[in-house]
């Protein structure tokens, strides 16, 4: 009882900058996952003691209006959003969030926007920002932001180069100490949870394991496929013209993995013919993947649209509820800091 109590102690005080900055019981937050973390999801993570952030992807301002006060009607606890830095409404973005009080934004897709920083600091909201290199952190940090995420190529959806214990060795012992750090990136249990906080992280970020929890609105067919798959079916998309600066996806494969090759070479054609200027052939590209992954989670359709999973899928092995997971992944945590300590 002793070494469960300290296990526990050693979790919270391993945690301590992260919880704090995110007012949860856990710094353990959800990823952001078009069409899946939505007011159904965001809410149940944070009332079970994470933190859930609203996926607003492409949304229009109205549209994100709505979900954060759907969310806030559900949610006990606190919650942020995610915005995208392309986004052409950047800035209208923010005010909804400001209206509504939101205290955490999470920016993601690139270095913020100049302005965009000082605007959700004006409203008294937490700026976290995705740092892909440690140079990248650092001129974050320069710029102000309240926490980092740092993210590897296990992970789901649009991935970078680098895996995440590659870059938890870069940039936590460097940057951990100025300012609270999540990993991300392939986590699946409470022992690779414990081993970051160790390393010097304040906490971590997890996608694909919260796709099948009870409370997503995830389609039964996507939620099948995600708990019949292995690590190795999670798979990264090629780039087949070097004009087009693809962002590798993670997905497992399928139809659709293929569609998106034919998708690349359509697209290539209609720049050669003239047909389309380069920032339209990436929207087309773009708009493919917001289409696919609906198709998926929504329609269900499993074959055609996009299966966005990070390698972690193997470890998805059933439906639970985000209190279940939750719990779980403390507990492997705190074991495995008491096997250790």
């Amino acid at each position: 009882m002793l070494a469960k109590a300290w296990a526990m102690t050693k979790i919270n005080d391993l945690m301590a900058r992260g919880t704090a900055l995110l007012g949860s019981e856990y710094a353990i937050l959800c990823g952001a996952m078009s069409w899946v973390s939505e007011r159904n999801l965001v809410s149940a993570i944070s009332n079970a003691g994470g933190f859930g952030v609203i996926a607003c992807g492409a949304m229009t301002p109205e549209l994100l209006d709505a979900e954060i006060a759907a969310t806030k009607a559900l949610a006990t606890k606190p919650f942020g959003v995610n915005l995208i830095t392309m986004h052409p409404q950047l800035f209208d973005l923010v005010d909804i969030c400001a209206k509504h009080g939101v205290g955490h934004v999470v920016l993601a897709g690139g270095l913020p926007p100049k302005g965009s920083l000082e605007a959700i600091k004006a409203s008294g909201a937490k700026v976290i920002c995705f740092a892909p290199t440690l140079a990248m952190g650092k001129k974050l940090v320069r710029s102000g932001v309240d926490a980092l995420v740092i993210e590897g190529m296990e992970a789901g959806g649009h991935i970078g180069p680098v895996s995440t214990s590659v870059l938890a060795q870069e940039i936590l012992p460097t940057l951990a100490d100025e300012v609270p750090v999540f990993v991300a990136g392939g986590i699946g249990r409470g022992e690779a949870i414990a081993g970051y906080l160790e390393m010097g992280a304040s906490g971590v970020q997890l996608g694909t394991r919260f796709v099948c929890a009870t409370e997503s609105i995830a389609h039964p067919n996507f939620k099948k496929a995600f708990i019949r798959a292995s690590a190795r079916d999670a798979v990264a998309s090629v780039q087949i013209d070097p004009r087009l600066p693809v962002i590798p996806v993670r997905a497992l494969k399928n139809a659709g993995t293929e569609e998106f090759t034919a998708k690349q070479r359509e697209v290539a054609n209609l720049l050669d013919g003239g047909n389309v200027d380069m920032i339209e052939a990436q929207l087309q590209i773009e708009h493919y993947w917001a289409g696919a992954l609906r198709r998926a989670v929504i329609d269900g359709d499993v074959e055609n649209g996009s299966l966005m999973a990070g390698q972690s899928v193997g470890m998805v092995t059933s439906e639970e509820s985000v209190g279940e997971i939750i719990a779980s992944l403390v507990q492997q945590a705190e074991a495995a800091l008491h096997t250790r300590g």
